[in-house]
């Protein structure tokens, strides 16, 4: 598929313009999308847009900002104004955006053309996009399966060609996983690297916006263009905050095998081996590596996460704005309008949560899975004293069908890999390692690169130099 990078080339050499771009876009989205279900909304000022960007090109060649024309898809729990922001759910079914998110300033400054909102699990909560109020996503590559969640508009958005980038969130893998399942490169940010401001909250310390893309070069310019300090979210780190973390040539890979032996698929396990088997052959050390409180990684985010859920989800009430259903007493209000607007898997993480952190369960449940988190951070950093990049698998499997995990529990185990990664704040990156077979149709498998904090840059570097070099 084609990457913003050779889009670009294409616009600055005239070979081709914006306005045929998102024209091509609108073409792809009309074509499938009825069956896939990856957009929320089009965007039909893209194409005005469009047409100015073609002007500035003829003007400017390669002088133009960056994603000057360049078509993105958004995940609907991001704000741009004037757009309407639904975070896939009845609750905000008509909510229109009074501001731009950090991060859409800045893609705008890019010259980004946004085309359309993308479908999501409701307010990020699911791994398959099953959950959304507007109904489930596809997954274009065989659409009797799902996309991934929570971004799995964005991803399926950009499996099925309508454009060359997508922007998704991800607080335990909602970038990560639907990227493995799309056969998509996803990244996930340093913790801070990027502005959370006018993002809609689920996890505030876990959440990160990231890309979903068809190359690692593509992922590293579209952080680069929004990553950065944010004087309105005080989470956001200055890039000399950063600790030196060095880029190699030839790096030192740690593979947490006990980590491997449980739940996972044999054969993605034996792409997962042969990807390893083709570092070393290339030159790169391998060592396996203990994360015994890592593994626990789980356990602890189905704890913070819901507790976080639980306090930031209380600001829908029904009376502020959003949905709100008619009552007797104030009361009365509050209750229809959540029991009403809010999905069953919103309603169990809220209750999870709430319960988490009431008066007696306090400390044996949240503070315990704090002081978990705690333990894997430190963990983590012993470990990176050792090795330059963490290998796992993106998934235990891969892109399972629709319905096919109905148990909470079941689609929750999807998550082993990638929540650790959330919990301890450190970035993650996953491309396509293989594939493998499953009733006659091959799924893509993705790899997971994980660095230490601030490690960013050594995640590319990998990236572009094992994938997209391949």
């Amino acid at each position: 598929m084609e990457t913003v990078s050779e889009l670009r080339k294409k616009f600055v050499a005239g070979e081709y313009t914006p306005t045929e771009a998102i024209e091509k876009s609108f073409s792809v989205i009309k074509e499938k999308d009825s069956d896939i279900n990856a957009f929320l909304e089009v965007y039909e000022d893209a194409l005005e847009q469009a047409k100015a960007a073609t002007d500035r090109y003829i003007k400017e060649g390669d002088a133009a900002p960056a994603l000057l024309g360049v078509p993105f898809a958004i995940k609907n729990n991001i704000l741009i104004k004037g757009k309407k922001a639904t975070g896939a759910s009845k609750i905000l079914e008509n909510y229109t955006a009074v501001y731009d998110a950090t991060i859409i300033k800045r893609l705008k400054a890019a010259g980004a053309i946004f085309v359309g909102a993308t479908n999501m699990d409701e307010f990020a909560m699911g791994g398959s996009t099953e959950n959304s109020a507007f109904g489930p996503t596809k997954n274009p590559l065989d659409t009797e399966r799902v996309p991934g969640g929570s971004s799995g508009g964005s991803a399926a958005a950009v499996a099925m060609g309508a454009v060359p980038a997508a922007i998704g969130t991800d607080t335990g893998g909602s970038i990560r996983q639907p990227a493995s399942f799309c056969g998509l490169v996803g990244f996930k940010p340093t913790y801070g690297a990027v502005s959370r401001y006018g993002l809609m909250a689920m996890g505030s310390s876990l959440d990160q916006a990231g890309p979903l893309t068809n190359s690692v070069a593509d992922a590293e310019l579209i952080h680069g263009v929004m990553a950065g300090k944010d004087e309105m979210d005080a989470t956001t780190l200055e890039s000399d905050s950063y600790p030196e973390v060095a880029v190699k040539e030839k790096m030192t890979f740690g593979v947490p095998r006990q980590f491997l032996s449980d739940g996972v698929d044999e054969d993605v396990l034996k792409v997962f081996n042969q990807h390893v088997a083709e570092l070393e052959a290339a030159g790169h050390k391998i060592v396996d590596v203990d994360l015994p409180i890592f593994e626990k990684g789980l356990a602890a985010y189905y704890i913070v996460m819901p507790a976080e859920v639980s306090s930031n989800l209380a600001r829908y009430d029904g009376i502020r704005y959003g949905f709100s259903a008619e009552g007797d007493n104030l009361l009365d209000v509050y209750e229809k309008s959540r029991a009403e607007g809010f999905g069953a898997e919103v309603k169990r993480r809220i209750l999870l949560g709430t319960h988490v952190l009431s008066s007696g369960y306090y400390d044996a449940y949240y503070g315990k899975a704090e002081l978990v988190r705690k333990k894997m951070r430190a963990e983590l950093n012993e470990v990176f004293k050792t090795v330059d990049i963490i290998l796992t698998p993106t998934a235990p499997t891969p892109a399972f069908k629709l319905g096919e995990k109905s148990d909470p529990l079941a689609m929750y185990r999807q998550d082993i890999f990638t929540v650790p990664v959330n919990l301890t704040g450190v970035p993650a990156l996953t491309f396509p390692m293989g594939s493998v077979e499953r009733e006659e149709k091959t799924l893509p498998i993705g790899v997971q690169y994980i660095a230490p904090h601030g490690g960013d840059s050594r995640l590319f570097a990998a990236g572009k130099a094992i994938y997209d070099a391949r």
